[in-house]
């Protein structure tokens, strides 16, 4: 009979192991919390920025551009928090994002500057984007009463507090 120790592992069952998984979200957590604290320098000097335009002459679309895009970079924040706490990423919020940027972008080049097949695109897409939004608040949860991220996010709990979860699914 010819048995194979556990140090001589396959490849492939080697980077199935637990240690393995747990180095690379470890270096994963690090890479995003990295992009939190270049997020968060970026968004104090787009606050500054936002300030100096703040004073006279004061013009509409700077300043309102300069806010909306602030509003982008804290959601953009909010999305990487998320991730970190839960491990996964939050549809709501990145299509929050989403709308947001397209209503900046109308905003700054402003409506009446830009040709009607990109305001009818993009107006389509903002159409597409709430339906999105709506349609997943509205719908019940998939796949016969399991809600996909709900189940996700009791498990990276339950990781968190239970080094060696068993878990039981019906």
């Amino acid at each position: 009979m010819n048995v194979q120790p556990p140090s001589n592992l396959p490849w492939y069952r080697w980077l199935n192991s637990h240690r393995v998984i747990r180095l690379l979200e470890t270096v994963q957590d690090f890479i995003v919390i990295c992009l939190c604290i270049g997020l968060f320098s970026f968004m104090v000097l787009q606050l500054r920025e936002m300030v100096l335009s703040l004073l006279p002459p004061l013009e509409f679309q700077p300043v309102t551009s300069d806010i909306l895009f602030l509003l982008i970079l804290v959601e953009l924040f909010r999305l990487l928090i998320i991730y970190l706490q839960e491990h996964r990423v939050s549809i709501g919020v990145a299509v929050e994002v989403s709308i947001v940027s397209v209503l900046r972008e109308i905003i700054v080049r402003g409506v009446l500057e830009t040709p009607w097949s990109q305001v009818l695109v993009a107006c389509v897409f903002l159409l597409v984007l709430g339906t999105l939004l709506v349609i997943r608040v509205w719908l019940p949860p998939t796949f016969d009463g399991i809600d996909p991220e709900h189940f996700v996010s009791e498990r990276h709990r339950s990781r968190i507090t239970d080094p060696n979860p068993i878990h039981v699914i019906d």
